[in-house]
């Protein structure tokens, strides 16, 4: 199995550090208002169009487990699921908007296949989307 070190993790990393707090304050306030869902809320590349999403995409099952594996990246992406979690209401759309809405429910799907052992994510898609994984990372993830 590949670990952190055959992809470029540190990509996250870079991005994150300097607007982590920034972040946890929005998710915990209810509202995204500055850009980092890409770096924050890893979606499959496959499923991105734009440059930022290209550069931010997960290859696959493989990288999401060692992004989920690597010290730094499982911790902050486990708080910021717990943020969500704790919120009151079920209104997705109300807290990212469109289309982060979507990335979420890719991010938390993709996650709550590569890491069985971290409930949250489950638990974010129920909270948010009535337990419906999203069907394009299921697919893009399931064995062939």
């Amino acid at each position: 199995m590949p670990t952190a070190i055959d992809w470029d993790l540190e990509r996250f990393v870079a991005a994150q550090d300097p607007v982590y707090a920034q972040v946890c304050a929005e998710l915990a306030a209810g509202r995204k208002r500055t850009h980092w869902m890409w770096f924050v809320f890893p979606q499959l590349k496959a499923l991105g169009r734009s440059a930022t999403a290209q550069f931010f995409g997960l290859d696959g099952a493989d990288e999401a487990t060692a992004y989920w594996q690597h010290p730094v990246l499982s911790e902050r992406l486990r708080h910021c699921a717990e943020l969500l979690r704790q919120l009151p209401g079920t209104d997705a759309h109300a807290i990212f908007g469109s289309p982060d809405t979507m990335k979420l429910r890719s991010c938390m799907t993709l996650f709550e296949i590569v890491a069985p052992d971290a409930p949250v994510f489950g638990d974010v898609l129920v909270r948010y989307f009535n337990g419906m994984r999203d069907d394009a990372t299921v697919a893009l993830v399931s064995p062939a």
